[in-house]
């Protein structure tokens, strides 16, 4: 067997979102726009050029990094489709996905277990189960208070008109509850509309497509993970240096799913290309700890004992829509004496963006989860523009890292089985 290449003039890279509707242009976009910056601050050259087909979407990007061309071609495996129709239309389904996913959640007692690691993601989960109450409750209180108004004023002049009340209770009890369910409706759509800016509907539907299987991976999303699978073990037949999987958010879990299948299905896959996995902002617990995840459970473990693979994971605490620090393998239950993977740090945002930049954007919760994207004017030792174009592998790139000292490592979820 050849060893595994430690330098890159070619790389493939293989981009998992995380629960995203949006086309996957805007990633094009943002690595166009975050790479110039980057390759500015930095010193080095980063170009662009756009490559998509009907099969896939992706890029070209060509790079001149300490004093050596690399071409990196970047596709995204795009699941947006599966995420749109897993988004609720309606506002009463919404509710119904509140109701369910909370009872899997707390009833399951792994809400209880998330209360132990990092509080940004369970906040994150909270938040739309908040807001949607409130906004139920304060349609509710507008329309009562409305009907109540309208009904007193009608009986108060029908008492005056008659003098005896007669046709009070039902011409009362009519205008009453008509306005009431209208009013209703019309506020509940009007707060729907202003989700955009809220994002309560969107994190609902998040977290109740997490939730949907009690952890078991939907059958419409296993079989696109399959063709994920088949297109990653395609790209590791070519002449590139490193096939490099990079999983964000929800992505990261999808991603350990894969490439554990394509390593189950080719134990003795040739050291050339490198294989590496950079999972960045995870969320991996909100589905490693729910009752039925066993198939992920599993991944996980398999994955961290491998030596045919490098595993990288980077989040940070300044993202509260990641589970900063927490070793997704030793938090789920799975660890063994065998594991060698995730080498865990932290991207260190409050260090490598410059105060001004820091203030700026540091209560920006949805812009700092797609921070590891983007340049940092203050950079330390995580540049994603290097990783996915510049001339070292990820194994070598971190060859020398120590994990953080204040990663948790410990097993926390109740359920830790890997078979039903």
């Amino acid at each position: 067997m050849s060893a595994a290449p430690t330098t890159v003039r070619c790389r493939k890279v293989f981009y998992i979102p995380g629960y995203d509707p949006f086309p996957a242009r805007r990633y094009r976009e943002l690595y166009r726009k975050e790479g110039a910056k980057q390759a500015e601050i930095s010193g080095y050259g980063l170009s662009v050029q756009a490559s998509d087909t009907d099969e896939s979407f992706g890029w070209h990007v060509s790079a001149l990094i300490a004093e050596s061309r690399v071409h990196a071609d970047i596709e995204v495996l795009r699941w947006s489709d599966i995420v749109r129709d897993s988004m609720s239309a309606s506002i009463p389904a919404t509710y119904w996905q509140l109701v369910r996913t909370s009872w899997i959640y707390i009833g399951s007692g792994t809400l209880r277990r998330l209360a132990a690691l990092p509080k940004g993601p369970l906040v994150a989960a909270l938040y739309p189960i908040g807001v949607l109450l409130l906004q139920l409750l304060a349609a509710l209180l507008t329309a009562h208070l409305v009907g109540w108004g309208l009904s007193t004023v009608f009986s108060a002049a029908v008492l005056w008109a008659t003098g005896d009340g007669t046709g009070v209770d039902w011409g009362a009890s009519l205008l009453y509850w008509g306005p009431f369910f209208v009013i209703v409706v019309l506020l509940l759509r009007w707060f729907k509309s202003l989700d955009r800016r809220v994002f309560a509907y969107y994190l609902m539907n998040d977290f109740a497509f997490s939730a949907s299987h009690r952890g078991a991976t939907p059958p419409a999303l296993q079989t696109r993970l399959d063709a994920f699978r088949t297109v990653v073990d395609q790209a590791l037949s070519q002449e590139y240096d490193e096939v490099l999987v990079v999983g964000h958010s929800s992505g990261a879990h999808l991603a350990v799913s894969i490439l554990a299948d394509l390593l189950r299905d080719a134990p003795d896959r040739p050291a050339r290309p490198a294989l590496a996995f950079l999972s960045i902002g995870h969320v991996i617990p909100m589905v490693s700890f729910l009752p039925d995840a066993h198939k992920l459970r599993a991944d996980l473990q398999f994955l961290s004992e491998l030596d045919e693979i490098v595993w990288v994971d980077v989040t940070a605490p300044g993202d509260g829509c990641a589970f900063a620090l927490c070793d997704p393998v030793s938090v789920s239950g799975v660890a063994t004496r065998d594991k060698q993977w995730p080498l865990v740090f932290s991207a260190q945002f409050s260090r490598s963006l410059s105060p001004e930049l820091w203030q700026e954007i540091k209560r920006k919760f949805f812009r700092l989860h797609f921070q590891y994207l983007c340049a940092f004017d203050q950079p330390l030792d995580y540049d994603y523009f290097q990783i996915t174009a510049g001339p070292m592998t990820l194994g070598t790139r971190y060859a020398h890292r120590a994990p953080s000292p204040s990663r948790i490592d410990v097993p926390v979820s109740k359920y830790a089985s890997t078979a039903p």
